[in-house]
């Protein structure tokens, strides 16, 4: 990585990323950028009103108009509906939730040392694959997982004689641009959907976005992932770095016995949560079931945010309670109470957010917008795949500048999913498209702002590593997974396959 010729190479690149790093760091932080954003929606919608801009109400055909914040009406919305566009905001509660579980699980130790146990045990030729896999799993530590995954995973490689380097950038892959994937159901599920109902009940209340309605896909991209991001370190990141002759590192450590009961004990835990789970749901006349009998929908699947939340207390106890984390019920609430400060930030931006939202609603300009587009783009012939490809790659730049997926979201979902609804899109076929392209310039954006952690993890390595080192590192997981990733969903779209139980491609 240090010779001059691998310099070269990377010269011009890095020129450019320096330009993006420019110009992002002018940009405001999430919660200032919704400030200004509700702001000009109030200054908006009162120039638009003088227009007598009008537009028509999909489904109902009725005719709607432009209101104005600056008026009485307007003063008395922004007045007293403040709080309640706060506390009523969906996600805020989902995630919240969510976090306590799995904020337990992490505090206690046990996200860490199931990491390590995967990787430990992973056969040599299965330790790129096992690198990937648990990076991708472990956005369930949620953002967590940047400064746990890459350097394990430099210590893996370094333990078994390859460049320290591959294994962190195969890391810092999988948690970044894999983040959105998962096996099980996680709070990115939660906070995204939340997100996309809060937006869809203004135009259609019928049409609800749950946690599960990205879940096969998202089932299929771990595996599709993960595949993808070994070969990639093993075919183009390790042969480009060469042999490494550094002496910096250290060696990964297994788990102490301790730490492994605590895990085994989590893992039957697990398993007999699960049990207990299919159990209730088997039985005659379930009342997880509906009223038919079946799954979809049905109050198993309405409940499963409280579910996974207690799943995630379950495994977080075991585990606590082996290791001797746990004591007593104290630990408990005092360790959800640490997990719950780190969610101060998220409780900040959601505030912002959510007035955004509700003004952008308030005023019929994200309805406007909506069928202005979908009219256009009906005019010019552009409705089909086409179009949503460009979408992702629109969401792929911007996620260059906004790099808060939830942020981003809560900025396009008003927008973009009443344009493509009009298009007869589903929103969470929307919504998994905006998750491959959010994820996958995560590793590349010098908004992240855990790319100067990993920066001091590569230097522990090579000192000489810089910014442009690790773009030129990370280029070619965002590219190569951004490719692949929208093969995948046009698979998933052409093909029929359900993005989530009940979910396709179109709405009907």
């Amino acid at each position: 990585m240090s010779k001059q010729s691998s310099k070269n190479k990377t010269k011009g690149f890095s020129k450019l990323l320096n330009g993006v790093e420019k110009v992002g760091n002018k940009l405001p932080d999430p919660f200032m950028l919704f400030v200004y954003l509700a702001v000009f929606t109030i200054v908006g919608s009162w120039i638009i009103s003088l227009f007598g801009v009008t537009t028509t109400q999909p489904g109902t055909g009725e005719e709607i108009p432009i209101k104005s914040l600056v008026s009485g009406e307007g003063l008395q919305y922004i007045l007293t509906s403040m709080l309640e566009n706060f506390t009523g905001f969906k996600p805020l509660g989902l995630v919240l939730a969510m976090m306590l579980g799995i904020g337990l699980a992490n505090k206690v130790g046990l996200l860490e040392t199931a990491i390590k146990s995967t990787i430990l045990k992973a056969p040599k030729s299965l330790i790129t694959y096992a690198v990937i896999f648990v990076g991708i799993l472990g956005n369930l530590a949620s953002d967590a997982a940047f400064v746990i995954v890459p350097p394990l995973a430099a210590m893996v490689f370094y333990t078994l004689g390859r460049h320290p380097l591959a294994g962190l950038a195969a890391g810092f892959a999988g948690v970044g641009s894999g983040f959105t994937a998962n096996i099980i159901i996680a709070g990115t599920d939660a906070l995204l959907s939340g997100i996309s109902t809060e937006v869809m009940e203004s135009l259609d209340s019928n049409i609800v976005v749950t946690p599960v309605d990205n879940w096969y896909f998202m089932i299929v991209s771990v595996v599709v992932l993960s595949i993808t991001g070994a070969l990639i370190t093993e075919k183009i990141v390790e042969p480009r770095l060469g042999k490494y002759e550094g002496e910096g590192g250290s060696e990964l450590e297994a788990s102490t016995k301790l730490e492994k009961r605590g895990f085994r004990n989590a893992v039957l835990a697990a398993l007999g949560f699960i049990a207990l789970l299919i159990i209730a749901i088997a039985i005659p006349g379930s009342a997880l079931r509906n009223e038919e009998g079946g799954m979809i929908p049905s109050p198993f699947l309405s409940g499963i945010v409280p579910i996974i939340l207690l799943f995630f207390i379950t495994i977080g106890v075991a585990y606590g309670v082996t290791v001797k984390k746990i004591t007593s019920t104290r630990d408990i609430s005092g360790f959800m109470g640490e997990a719950m400060k780190e969610m101060s930030g998220f409780i900040v931006l959601i505030f912002a957010a959510a007035q955004f939202i509700a003004y952008f609603d308030w005023t019929n300009i994200g309805t406007w917008i909506a069928v202005s587009g979908a009219n256009f783009l009906g005019s010019i012939e552009m409705t089909g795949l086409p179009v949503v490809i460009g979408f992702v790659l629109l969401t792929a730049v911007m996620n260059m500048f906004i790099f808060s997926g939830s942020a981003q979201w809560a900025l396009e979902a008003p927008i973009f999913l009443k344009m493509f609804y009009l298009l007869d899109y589903h929103p969470a076929f929307i919504q998994a498209a905006y998750r491959i392209a959010d994820s996958s310039t995560n590793i590349i954006t010098p908004m992240n702002p855990y790319i100067i952690i990993v920066l001091a993890f590569m230097k522990e390595y090579d000192k000489k590593a810089g910014l442009g080192t690790l773009i030129a590192l990370m280029l070619p997981y965002a590219v190569i997974f951004l490719s692949v990733w929208i093969v995948l969903l046009l698979a998933f779209a052409l093909l029929g396959i359900p993005f989530g139980p009940g979910v396709g491609m179109y709405i009907n």
